[in-house]
């Protein structure tokens, strides 16, 4: 019997989506699900809808919920993380809030700028004890990692913990599928990709449909004003900045237009309040998508406590298909984020990298992809900076590199000076107090 461990089952949502998907595949319809969350009553909520896809479904999977992280752990075969350390309150508040008060806004803050680096710092230590726990548990399950900062965290995790088999998966690539065939009127499923980079910024190096590139039909739908049409999702933007990037460096992003525009230095800028309202950027999305969110369970979960039987569609999400894959040798195809050990040449070694990856029983084996444009590869190194800096604040205990980070990061560094950089991440670390190692706290000899 097939085990999975989800830290972060409170995720109910995402939860939902990972298990449901379980339940469709014949080899895991009998697994053992162990939900774990440091919130009971959020658990308690995940663990009565887990409950019900399982009687709809007629599957012979059960389903144990604890607060003990290790109990979930003994034994798995996969492990899911799917945890926000700090929450939208107070830690995603004060990511937003801190910097505001310098002229600094963002959008989402939870994969690069000072509010990805923020999160990096108080999310590291615990995959960090998750991994140490596998060690332990589960020495030969492989972690499915979906938290943000995606690249960070999995590049963190590979340096402390490289026996631990770990995998960042993320649905910016299916999502980004969805949006170019509404875009365009055509069925997703028919179109054919290729994409590589590092996650949230990697590109479509071939996008088709019936052996014909899209880019022709994007390029000039956007410069006619036709595209991109209006949101696929109501909590999405306009996706204006990604129709403008690849305008200007030819090829497509993964990520939303919300993402992108706080991970360059061209679109969100003091005093151009233009550029906000041409390219429709949504700031402080993050935010308020969590108060909604959160408003929508609420009325979600009265339903659900309510149903007798719940809808088990399959989502996108590639964690399902992964397990199956292994668990049966059946190979497919994903999208997935390991260390660089050579699938992408033209970038750093060990820095975590987005490729066509393939998954079967002996495990993940990415691609090799060496023709990425090097004015692609350019931006994906203005990342990987970033990314290596917080990396490396974690690994020496650092405080020092938080600020080198911080003054690397494009958006930051062209709205703010080294003195207000420093001054800036001085008060967010005072503001996440013992949210953050204490190792953060202290600061250099004068």
């Amino acid at each position: 019997m097939t085990k999975l461990a989800f830290i972060g089952a409170g995720s109910t949502i995402f939860m939902k989506n990972i298990v449901g998907d379980m339940l469709h595949f014949e080899a895991l319809r009998d697994a053992d699900i162990a939900l774990m969350d440091i919130d009971p009553n959020r658990l308690a909520e995940s663990e009565l809808v887990a409950r019900r896809m399982v009687e709809t479904m007629g599957t012979g999977a059960t389903v144990t919920a604890t607060t003990d992280r290790a109990r979930a752990l003994d034994g798995a075969d996969f492990v899911v993380t799917a945890f926000q350390t700090g929450g939208y309150r107070p830690s995603t508040v004060i990511d937003f809030d801190v910097p505001k008060t310098f002229g600094l806004r963002q959008t989402i803050a939870d994969t690069l700028g000072v509010g990805g680096i923020m999160r990096g710092l108080r999310t590291v230590p615990h995959l960090w004890a998750v991994a140490d726990d596998m060690t332990r548990l589960c020495p030969q399950a492989t972690m499915l990692q979906y938290v943000n900062p995606m690249a960070i965290n999995t590049w963190a995790l590979a340096e402390r913990f490289p026996q631990v088999k770990a995998v960042g998966l993320c649905h910016s690539v299916q999502n980004t599928v969805e949006e170019i065939a509404h875009d365009l009127d055509i069925p997703k499923e028919e179109i054919r990709h290729r994409v590589a980079g590092v996650n949230h910024v990697a590109f479509f190096l071939k996008l088709e449909h019936n052996g014909r590139s899209l880019y022709p039909a994007l390029r000039e739908g956007w410069r006619a004003g036709r595209l991109p049409k209006p949101p696929l999702h109501q909590l999405r933007c306009q996706n204006r900045v990604r129709y403008e990037v690849m305008d200007h460096l030819g090829y497509f992003c993964t990520e939303s237009s919300e993402h992108l525009a706080e991970y360059v230095p061209w679109f969100i800028k003091d005093g151009r309040e233009d550029l906000i309202e041409e390219f429709a950027i949504p700031l402080d999305e993050y935010p308020k998508r969590c108060v909604e969110q959160a408003e929508g369970w609420a009325e979600q979960a009265k339903g659900l406590r309510a149903a007798a039987t719940m809808n088990v569609d399959k989502s996108h999400e590639f964690a399902a298909e992964l397990m199956n894959a292994i668990v049966t040798d059946r190979p497919i195809t994903i999208t997935g984020n390991l260390p660089n050990r050579g699938q992408i040449p033209q970038l750093p070694a060990g820095a975590v990298v987005e490729t066509p990856t393939l998954v079967d029983a002996n495990g993940l084996q990415a691609t090799v992809v060496d023709d990425i444009p090097p004015q692609l590869i350019a931006l994906m190194r203005s990342q990987i900076n970033v990314q290596e800096l917080v990396v490396r604040a974690l690994l020496d205990e650092n405080r020092e590199h938080i600020y080198h980070a911080a003054y690397m990061d494009p958006h930051t560094a062209a709205e703010l000076d080294l003195r207000q950089i420093r001054a800036l991440v001085d008060q967010l670390i005072a503001a996440h107090g013992a949210m953050l190692p204490d190792w953060c706290h202290e600061r250099r000899a004068a």
